[in-house]
């Protein structure tokens, strides 16, 4: 079957892979649609590891359950890309987002479990959740980056009135600002240095208003104004503005991620005591919980998708999400076309 995979420093390959074989715990699944995640763009930016399959939003049809009961051939389809051990304190306490085997073996992001730029993959039986009928397969493939945002907003604790900083205006960052919206933020505000991206998020309802993060002097009037911020990038300057745009005393959600050491403004966070916490994916019942929200239409994600590619248009798809003036938030791949 055909897939895209690493070949090296921002290069893919469009190649043949084997097709899978059905295997106990594992559900082999027909995929139907993949999103690129940010923290795919990490991987293709060191171009490593060469032939990493990468694509671990997505939804699809149970080809083989795996041995899972509950599961039917044809069943639609979405996972938990995760790897979790099952047997620590993290996995027995429910946080099995943070478990020390969690991303070992995650579908679309380890060598040994190809992801979503293939027509098919397998995933653990135990980390596969049914769609709803009336959620379409686009949908599907945004549930896992719509669970990345719910799990941030409820880390931030966002209240009725507050006033709230996303810094960056990818999905996740636009996702979060939509939930920090629905939890009753009375101000939602975008900061971001693609203005196109900065634009979208006010014209997609989801913040009141954006501000240009090259402009210090207009982020500087900020300072010290928000309750929560939620940060989405993960490099020095995003991590920094956001600890000195929230209040003292405030909380600061870390979701971006770095692959290198960045410079953290420590006396910021320490002298004016801020609650700074890491968020990373979500747990369990956040990711039902994303899959009920949407099929019930109490959120509406599809507006946050761009367009939808083929396999051998995912290239030219990574060279526009990271050229800096591209509005595209969420481009899904379907990569049986």
């Amino acid at each position: 079957m055909k897939c895209v995979a690493i070949k090296g420093v921002k290069e893919f390959e469009v190649k043949e892979i084997p097709e899978l074989e059905p295997e106990k715990g594992k559900v082999l699944i027909n995929v139907k649609k993949t999103g690129i995640c940010g923290s795919d763009i990490h991987y293709w930016d060191l171009g490593s590891p060469e032939g990493l399959v990468m694509g671990h939003e997505y939804s699809g049809v149970v080809v083989d359950n795996g041995g899972r009961e509950d599961l039917n051939i044809g069943d639609r389809v979405t996972a938990l890309p995760i790897s979790p051990c099952g047997k620590c304190e993290a996995c027995l306490t429910g946080n099995i987002h943070y478990c020390s085997e969690t991303w070992n073996h995650a579908s679309g992001l380890s060598l040994d479990n190809s992801g979503g730029l293939a027509p098919q993959l397998k995933v653990r039986s135990d980390m596969v959740l049914k769609l709803p009928d009336n959620m379409s397969d686009e949908e599907g493939a945004l549930v896992e980056p719509t669970a990345v945002g719910y799990h941030a907003v409820n880390l931030a604790n966002v209240k009725v009135g507050d006033h709230v900083l996303v810094v960056g205006g990818g999905i996740i960052g636009l996702v979060s600002a939509m939930f920090a919206k629905k939890s009753g933020a009375s101000k939602v505000i975008v900061s971001e240095a693609n203005e196109s991206r900065g634009e979208m998020a006010v014209k997609l309802g989801v913040a009141d208003a954006w501000v240009d993060a090259k402009n210090q002097d207009e982020m500087n009037k900020y300072a010290g104004t928000f309750d929560r911020v939620i940060e989405c990038c993960g490099n020095a300057p995003a991590v920094n503005s956001a600890l000195t745009l929230v209040k003292a005393g405030g909380t600061v959600v870390l979701v971006g991620v770095s692959m290198n050491l960045i410079n953290y403004m420590s006396i910021a966070h320490v002298m004016r005591e801020l609650n700074v916490i890491g968020a990373i994916a979500y747990t369990k019942e956040e990711f039902a919980k994303c899959i009920s929200m949407i099929a019930n239409k109490e959120i509406d994600v599809m507006k946050f998708v761009s367009k939808t590619v083929t396999l051998e248009e995912v290239q030219s798809s990574y060279e526009e999400l990271t050229s800096g003036n591209s509005s595209c938030i969420k481009i899904l791949v379907d990569p049986n076309k």
